[in-house]
């Protein structure tokens, strides 16, 4: 596993980059991951979808589809692509402190 210094301590990263522990998020370390993502600043609609994803995620235990996140997050596919280029459900994932979903590659 990797270790990463973030938000001011050594957090480790699982094998996809991810947080290894839940634990360790908290938002300086969402705004880290996001800078880290080359997204300088997290909206309130990135915190829209950061929040919806975690309470799915505490909920079920894995994290919503891109599908589930645009019917049901309140943000429409179009601008879940602009917030998380290249990759939203992974990205916003890794943002919010959660696995790699398991839909994605």
């Amino acid at each position: 596993m990797e270790t990463m210094n973030m938000a001011g301590k050594a957090i480790e990263l699982d094998a996809d980059g991810h947080l290894a522990h839940r634990g360790d998020w908290n938002e300086e370390v969402a705004r880290a991951l996001a800078t880290q993502e080359g997204i300088p600043e997290l909206t309130p609609q990135h915190w829209t979808v950061i929040n919806f994803m975690r309470a799915v995620f505490d909920k079920e235990g894995d994290a919503p589809s891109i599908r589930r996140l645009t019917k049901e997050s309140g943000v429409d596919t179009k601008t879940l692509y602009q917030l998380f280029p290249k990759g939203p459900a992974k990205r916003s994932a890794k943002i919010a402190g959660l696995p790699k979903p398991k839909g994605c590659i």
